[in-house]
């Protein structure tokens, strides 16, 4: 019998099996996909926001502005990359100044520090790159960049160092009250818990349908994103947003945290699991983005991809326990500022099972900290130390990312070893360059057969049946 089964490998789901595992219990988290991270989290803008945007006293506006102050520290003890840069909300005319001040009106009702509007002068200053129609801009000090699939990786690790548990290839078929718990009967069989948290993303609704009443739904909502090579760092140096509109935030150009520019997203009804990008989608992308930044060079992209956000149709979250149903939660209708959110909705949902009798009790064996070693950052002297120790460092795999095969060594060594291309790209960034795994693809394959003593024909790009190799041709796997 679990203490707490967490349905959904999300940030939201493993930013909740880590805060857990602060204490005893048995605590198991499932997913359906072959690795965490492969929903919304791998597909977002990857932005900390500020938290001016949601309505005041909201519990989205709550759990945005905790969830900033909390990420930091968080990214910190685990090694996470993170990097607060701002941002900007950017306004060309006076209906834009109205918006603006809005938006400011909520910040400081939210308790978001350091906001303030900004003139043209300074604007400028911060971002010389932007349309000098600009008038105007909300400036937030406190927004910044991250690693959202990196994030869900080391707080999942290290709940697993503690004694979590992480049930993978295992989707949900149904789930029963049973006397004072709950059966979760999956793929893999069925597991017994006391209490149960549906985190299951664009497919929450799904899930919570299948023990209470129905009283919401989820729309998933597509957005498509240019990714643009290196060569243009430094186009923006902050998080470069329009005035919002009813569709959402708007398109936003940002560095990302490994040194490339992120454009996107559009916003349209989509299909469940249904990642494809369009011509249409990605036209509308640039067109809003130019107006922005006149000079952003599209054929610099090295990657399309596109994310779907749980939309529930709400001004709200919806976080906590079933009126219905008790011991079942739930954390869904979770889009923007979800990521940022996270954390701070992990620590709610920890108080409210705290407070229905799981015990509070600390657990000794629990790892609030973690430090992984990135060839690309040392110094020379460090490089050399790192590769004396484990001569494997001076092997590069990845050219483009400066990945090692000793990086890649120690991320199969880690709990959740990444069983496909690209959850070793989320792992460790091997293939996230220029060539998007055309160089170092095939090398990296053989190394994850090797080390977890996979066939090179069983290893998917991704998700299960996203297939590579397909078979032998003149005596050689293709």
């Amino acid at each position: 019998m679990e203490d707490v089964i967490i349905i959904g490998g999300g940030v939201c789901g493993c930013s909740l099996l880590y805060e857990l595992s602060r204490t005893k219990g048995k605590f198991l988290l499932i997913e359906k996909e072959n690795d965490i991270a492969c929903g919304t989290t791998k597909a977002n803008s990857a932005i900390v926001h500020a938290g001016y945007d949601p309505e005041p006293d909201t519990a989205m506006a709550r759990f945005n502005v905790e969830g900033n102050r909390l990420i930091e520290q968080l990214c910190s003890d685990l090694d996470v990359l993170y990097k607060k840069t701002g941002s900007l909300v950017v306004g060309f005319d006076s209906e834009d100044r109205k918006r603006i001040e809005q938006l400011f009106e909520n910040g400081k009702k939210n308790g978001v520090p350091g906001l303030r509007i900004i003139e043209s002068k300074e604007l400028f200053n911060l971002e010389p790159n932007l349309n000098r129609e600009a008038v105007c801009a909300l400036y937030a000090p406190s927004a910044g960049i991250i690693a959202p699939w990196e994030l869900a990786s080391a707080q999942a690790e290290c709940a697993v160092l503690g004694g979590a548990r992480v049930e993978l290839d295992c989707e949900v078929r149904s789930i029963k009250k049973n006397g004072n718990g709950f059966t979760v009967t999956t793929s893999k069989g069925d597991y017994e818990g006391l209490f149960v948290i549906n985190a299951a993303g664009v497919n929450s609704d799904l899930v919570s349908a299948m023990i209470e009443q129905k009283r919401w739904s989820i729309t998933p909502k597509s957005g498509e994103y240019f990714i643009l090579d290196t060569t243009e760092s430094g186009l923006v140096n902050t998080v470069v947003f329009p005035c919002p509109s009813k569709l959402g935030k708007g398109v936003l150009i940002a560095p990302t945290i490994h040194g490339n520019i992120i454009v996107g997203p559009d916003s349209k009804d989509f299909k469940r699991d249904d990642f494809s990008t369009t011509s249409a989608g990605l036209e509308y992308v640039k067109k809003n983005a130019i107006r922005y930044v006149p000079s952003i060079n599209f054929r610099a992209s090295i990657r399309n991809f596109s994310g779907l956000r749980a939309d529930a149709g709400l001004k709200d979250f919806i976080v906590g326990e079933s009126e219905e149903i008790p011991g079942f939660f739930n954390i869904a209708g979770i889009k923007s500022p979800g990521l940022t959110s996270a954390p701070s909705i992990a620590k709610e949902i920890a108080r409210q099972l705290h407070k229905r009798g799981l015990s509070g009790e600390s657990n000794p064996d629990f790892k609030t900290k973690r430090k992984i070693k990135r060839f690309k950052y040392m110094s020379a002297k460090e490089k050399y130390e790192a590769i004396k120790e484990n001569p494997l460092y001076g092997t590069i795999v990845c050219r483009c990312e400066t990945i090692t095969e000793g990086e890649i060594a120690d991320t199969m060594a880690r709990p959740l070893p990444p069983r496909s291309l690209d959850a070793l790209k989320r792992r460790c960034s091997a293939g996230m360059g220029r060539c998007q795994s055309g160089f170092c693809g095939p090398r990296a394959l053989s190394l994850i057969s090797k080390y977890l003593n996979i066939k090179l024909e069983n290893i998917p790009k991704d998700r299960n049946g996203m297939y590579i190799i397909t078979g032998e041709t003149k005596g050689g796997v293709q």
